[in-house]
């Protein structure tokens, strides 16, 4: 047998922690190459110290900020008392959550689960068993219409419908009962609804943002919805990565509200999903947390045993998600993203105007992206994250040509701006 060790020495230097991360784990990821290891607020450090600004937020998972004191105190508060129980018994924080969530939102009942793809996958199997108990579809024939170029995760179920190719191929066989159509794209969805038989559900992004943020008109969502109702079909929304606050409302199926914090019932063309699916700042960034809140008559079909977790709604989980939908509120998130994507998107649409190399510049509220006039093989998103790096920021491509900023929610307006001097600064060391 190897004899187990572990030298302190090796993990001094970025360069060979990141030949460790390269030796001992799954291809699974192409980081940056840096090595962090600690945050606070919209910043990072990496073991040597250098400081950078975060434009990623952890996909979202970090809207209220790295390390947010107040759900760090939260979570060691509950950590000290119980952490978990499994849902063989009934505990004193599951409740507080669920009620507090449902009112927030909105909802009847709450699925407490881990990952954004556990909800994704829950949500599945409650429109499935939705479809035969209360439309009247056949045993194990519901179908679900989604959309093309969709990211829900990359289980073998959510890989049966992805676009992705990276994510499909080898992994076959596939699951069966999905009808993929276009995004934004209400002709196509209503007649897939008409001709289609079997249909329980819709399952969409109310913004695609693996794709590259790609934005459907501003009564897309609220159309679908109509469609959905008049055929008797569930508008299951996917808000894992754009809903609290990080488009600037509560929900991105809100679209526009003037509120000043947390209200997302007042907004024009406003859509109330009839599966709600919540992940990634629902912790704040600290624990693995998500959630499908739906009202009582979808919820109620599933019955015990046919589905749960062992770590779903465990105390720690429960404390750490009030506290950080809390801080939302108490810090004004909401008007916050709004106001500084404006910003965002204004200074950097300045710059594009005489940019040789942009090709688009689009977004909704700290959630935007640039779409580089490159083809999607080519490596100059990658090399500019990449020189962004080394000047103090970080962001990282999709689909090749397009880089994602989205920085905390918590940062300032200053530090924005100092971001966005690096990003044009960068930029124009790529110019043709």
């Amino acid at each position: 047998m190897q004899e187990l060790t572990f030298c302190e020495e090796q993990a001094e230097t970025s360069s060979t922690q990141i030949k460790i991360e390269e030796s001992r784990l799954a291809n699974t990821y192409s980081p940056l190459p840096v090595v962090l290891s600690r945050g606070e607020g919209s910043y990072l450090w990496d073991i040597e110290d250098n400081q950078y600004l975060d434009f990623l937020s952890s996909y979202s998972a970090v809207n209220q900020g790295h390390c947010h004191p107040k759900i760090i105190k939260a979570m060691i508060k509950q950590a000290r008392d119980l952490t978990l129980t499994s849902r063989a018994f009934y505990t004193d924080q599951l409740g507080k959550y669920a009620q507090y969530i449902t009112q927030l939102f909105g909802y009847d009942k709450l699925l407490p689960m881990n990952s954004g793809a556990e909800a994704v996958e829950s949500a599945i199997k409650l429109v499935r068993k939705w479809g035969t108990i209360k439309k009247g579809i056949p045993k194990n024939k519901s179908r679900i219409i989604v959309c093309q170029q969709n990211f829900h995760g990359r289980t073998t179920t959510i890989s049966s419908f992805s676009s992705n190719l990276e994510a499909k191929d080898y992994f076959g066989p596939f699951t069966p009962g999905f009808v993929e159509i276009e995004f934004n794209n209400l002709d196509a969805l209503e007649t897939t609804l008409r001709e289609k038989e079997f249909i329980a559900g819709f399952l969409v992004e109310p913004i695609q943002g693996e794709a590259g943020i790609i934005i459907p008109n501003d009564d897309y969502c609220q159309k679908a919805k109509e469609l959905c109702t008049k055929y008797d079909v569930l508008f299951v929304a996917d808000e894992i990565q754009t809903g609290i606050a990080r488009t600037g409302s509560l929900l991105a199926t809100c679209g526009e509200c003037s509120c000043n914090n947390k209200c997302h019932k007042n907004g024009d063309n406003y859509v109330r999903p009839d599966i709600l699916l919540l992940g990634k700042a629902l912790s704040g960034g600290t624990y693995p947390i998500s959630a499908v809140l739906c009202d009582k008559d979808i919820m109620d079909v599933l019955n015990p045993g046919e589905h749960g977790s062992t770590f779903g709604g465990n105390p720690l989980a429960c404390a750490i998600a009030i506290e950080a939908l809390k801080v939302v509120e108490e810090e004004f998130l909401i008007p916050k993203a709004r106001h500084l994507g404006k910003i965002f998107r204004n200074n950097l649409s300045h710059y594009a105007e005489s940019s040789k190399i942009i090709k688009s510049i689009r977004g909704k509220g700290l959630l935007n992206a640039i779409e580089i006039k490159d083809h999607e093989e080519s490596k100059t998103a990658w090399k500019i994250c990449v020189r962004m790096k080394d000047k103090g920021l970080l962001a990282k491509p999709t689909h090749g040509n397009i880089i994602r900023f989205a920085p905390p929610l918590v940062i300032t307006e200053a530090q924005l701006h100092k971001g966005i001097n690096i990003i044009t600064e960068t930029f124009s060391e790529f110019e043709i």
